[in-house]
């Protein structure tokens, strides 16, 4: 069964720059789809956790992201690190995290307080050697969430902000 998360739709400037990041690795796996995810809902019919995500949101104006840096989990609770990931500096998405953990329990390693708000570049190989790598920063206004479905890998649902 399908199994479902609250994202933040990547610009494609974004997605650019993460592809850029990652070129210059050799061995490293480069992410084809670029998410960030706010939280892992879980299985469940895609229209019906959208409403309980609208109602443990409910308030949320669209809002200013921001990618800040090169960072990565060396050691990531799951699959084969390290991985190199985009910093997102937006602290709506740490709330919107917060609030929603509080409706659908938090992974533990992934998700309440060692939550990271970020977009994935690379996984494995030499990905850590992009930690600290010089880029433009973007900055984006979110003004939209989706439930994004893991299996098909796209969004289902799409939240308007405000809510």
């Amino acid at each position: 069964s399908t199994v479902y998360s609250c994202n933040v739709p990547v610009p494609p400037e974004l997605s650019r720059l993460a592809r850029g990041v990652a070129s210059c690795c050799l061995d490293a796996g480069p992410r084809d789809r670029h998410t960030l995810v706010i939280k892992r809902l879980g299985e469940g019919d895609p229209a019906g956790l959208a409403r309980r995500v609208r109602d443990e949101l409910e308030g949320t104006p669209p809002f200013e992201a921001r990618v800040v840096a090169v960072d990565a989990f060396r050691d990531p609770p799951v699959g084969r690190g390290p991985v190199a990931y985009l910093r997102v500096d937006a602290p709506p998405i740490v709330e919107a995290h917060r609030r929603l953990c509080s409706a659908f329990d938090p992974i533990d390693g992934l998700e309440g307080d060692d939550y990271v708000p970020h977009v994935t570049v690379a996984r494995g190989g030499d990905a850590g050697q992009l930690v600290g790598r010089a880029f433009d920063p973007v900055t984006w206004t979110v003004d939209a969430l989706s439930i994004w479905s893991a299996e098909y890998d796209e969004e289902v649902e799409r939240i308007s902000l405000p809510i």
